[in-house]
C-alpha cells in the first residue's frame, strides 16, 4: 500500500509539473508573438461610470425628529 501512495505522489507531482510548465511555456508564446518593434492589436477598452443617486436632487434629505 505504501508503493502505490509513493506512486501516485509521484504522478501527481509529475504532471502538476507539467501542467506549470506547459502555462509557462504558452504565456512566453504569447509574450512573444509580436515581432521587436510593432505594437500589438490594441483591445478596446469601456469604462463605464454610473453616476451616483443623490447627484441632481432638488433637496437633500432630511431627517426630522
Amino acid at each position: 500500500m505504501n508503493a502505490l501512495n509513493v506512486l501516485y505522489r509521484d504522478v501527481t507531482c509529475a504532471a502538476a509539473a507539467a501542467l506549470i510548465t506547459v502555462v509557462l511555456g504558452l504565456s512566453f508564446v504569447q509574450s512573444t508573438a509580436v515581432a521587436p518593434g510593432e505594437r500589438a492589436a490594441a483591445t478596446p477598452i469601456v469604462f463605464l461610470q454610473m453616476q451616483p443617486g443623490w447627484f441632481g436632487q432638488p433637496q437633500p434629505a432630511v431627517l426630522v425628529d
